[in-house]
């Protein structure tokens, strides 16, 4: 009866996950901007006019910035031989990005399972099961989360991970009486390890756990372990030759990277309690093969994210998304499976899974659907969507294209955190950058000078004085009282924007 039951059901899922892919491509349509859209966006500004010596994507600065990466070096090949403008071509690597990414689920989830709608159920599980609190987070596959992020590179890299990892498990499975796969596959796989840390470090500290669960549970013999460090060999060199940043200096980041991400170990059960569904999946995988993939992926994850936790190097809570996935996969993977591979004398309490558990997936599912329905707020005017919908519907930005009229390409611009983080999208620079920048030496000083340049009570006489040091021509600020608070002869309006804001014009 439930084989029956469930072999009806299994078009639900493919019509499901296609619903939710029609939505998110809807949703590139729509392009919400919020989060880190606006860096995104001023790097492939600074591409489109000098492939060669970009500097700083934020701030009027010659340095190097991990935001160059591979992937956003060819959208910016992309927007200087065609000519759109920067969100058209946002839009087009978000449609790369979400069809790698599809793809990529569907090729790893087949290595694992042959049953059809597998891969279907994966994707649902990937975007629904998670919890009941919302977050977004780059790298975080939850429908709320990629409808934010969808065009970020992070989006492309994980599609590239779950090729990667489909990949290899090809690879590491051919045993010698097979014959060798051949060099050029290993070298390929070394190439594409790379490409994915450079394109999103996050994420590809994500595909190395993922990885190196796929290897250890191959327990491949002695020439797969050659052929596999000649690929490491490769990659390595890769990440030492790439000519926009220095990879390997990433390593001695802190400080504010650590504070950024110290709100990862927060809330842990409101955000991530669906996902033990997938954990007691995990449990059947694991009493049926010791060496199981998803397994060993899981059990990396949560070693990397509690070190983390324990030793406050914070910012490792970006791996959770190598404890969140194989949870996931296991969840939709254990609705078909389940009972395969056990002995007489647990299948038949195992086979239960099958029914209890894809009971518990479905509720689960339609509760992580539930909670994340605001999403359709993206693609649907807020003024039709049902009042509890609406309700949980988070506006997105609004934008700084008001202030294109005036500020030109190469601007700068004095302005506070919040506006600092969208208006070099639009060309233009600010005095600090709006995110934190490893890279850049002067950033306390930077960030020092806009809140003494904004500070009640501060002269016209320094103001003048930052202004002349970082050629300051424009301030956006609120316009009650002027800036900082106060009325300042050396700047006039020029125009107001949404909110109250104010485009000021420096007076030389």
């Amino acid at each position: 009866m439930i084989r029956a039951a469930l072999r009806r059901t299994t078009g639900v899922p493919q019509v499901a996950a296609g619903l939710v892919v029609l939505l998110l491509v809807l949703v590139i349509v729509r392009l919400p901007w919020a989060g880190d859209l606006g860096v995104h966006a001023a790097t492939v500004q600074r591409l489109r006019h000098s492939l060669v010596d970009p500097g700083n994507p934020l701030v009027d600065a010659d340095t190097p910035s991990p935001y160059y990466s591979p992937w956003m070096l060819v959208l910016g090949c992309v927007a200087r031989v065609t000519g759109f403008s920067v969100f058209v071509v946002l839009r087009i690597g978000a449609a790369v990005g979400l069809g790698l990414l599809v793809s990529g689920v569907w090729r790893y989830v087949r290595t694992l399972s042959a049953h059809r709608a597998a891969p279907a159920l994966a994707v649902l599980c990937l975007v629904f099961l998670w919890g009941t609190s919302l977050f977004t987070w780059s790298g975080f596959l939850g429908l709320n989360s990629l409808a934010l992020t969808v065009s970020y590179p992070s989006v492309f890299a994980s599609g590239l991970a779950f090729h990667f990892w489909a990949w290899l498990a090809g690879a590491v499975r051919v045993r010698p009486a097979e014959g060798w796969v051949g060099w050029g596959t290993w070298v390929g796989l070394g190439v594409l390890w790379a490409a994915i840390l450079l394109c999103h470090q996050f994420s590809g500290v994500v595909a190395s756990l993922g990885a190196l669960a796929v290897v250890v549970a191959a327990r491949p013999g002695r020439g797969v372990w050659l052929r596999l460090a000649g690929g490491l060999v490769v990659g390595v060199g890769v990440l030492w030759v790439w000519p926009y940043y220095d990879f390997f200096a990433l390593f001695g980041a802190g400080g504010d990277l650590e504070a950024v991400h110290r709100g990862l170990y927060r809330d842990l059960v409101g955000r991530y309690w669906l996902v033990l569904v997938g954990v007691a999946a995990l449990a059947v995988r694991w009493v049926r093969d010791r060496w199981d993939p998803l397994v060993l992926f899981f059990v990396l994850g949560v070693v990397v994210v509690g070190v983390g936790g324990v030793s406050g190097h914070y910012s490792w809570g970006r791996a959770l998304p190598a404890v969140v996935i194989p949870a996931q996969i296991a969840a939709a993977l254990g609705v078909f499976e389940a009972g395969a591979g056990v002995g007489a004398g647990v299948r038949a309490g195992v086979l239960r899974w099958r029914g209890v558990g894809a009971v518990l997936l479905a509720g689960a599912l339609l509760v992580g659907a539930w909670t994340q329905v605001g999403a359709v707020g993206y693609v649907v005017p807020r003024a039709v969507l049902p009042e509890v919908v609406a309700g949980k519907y988070r506006a997105p930005w609004v934008g700084y294209q008001w202030v294109t009229p005036w500020v030109k390409y190469g601007d700068v611009v004095m302005a506070r955190t919040m506006p600092a983080r969208q208006i070099p999208a639009y060309g233009a620079y600010t005095v600090a950058p709006g995110y934190p920048d490893f890279f850049l030496p002067d950033e306390g000083r930077r960030e020092a000078a806009v809140r003494r340049y904004f500070a009640v009570g501060t002269s016209g006489g320094v103001r003048r004085g930052i202004v002349e040091a970082y050629r300051v021509r424009w301030v956006v600020d609120r316009g009650v009282g002027g800036v900082g608070g106060v009325r300042d002869s050396g700047v006039r309006v020029v125009t107001w924007g949404p909110g109250g804001q104010v485009l000021y014009e420096v007076v030389r």
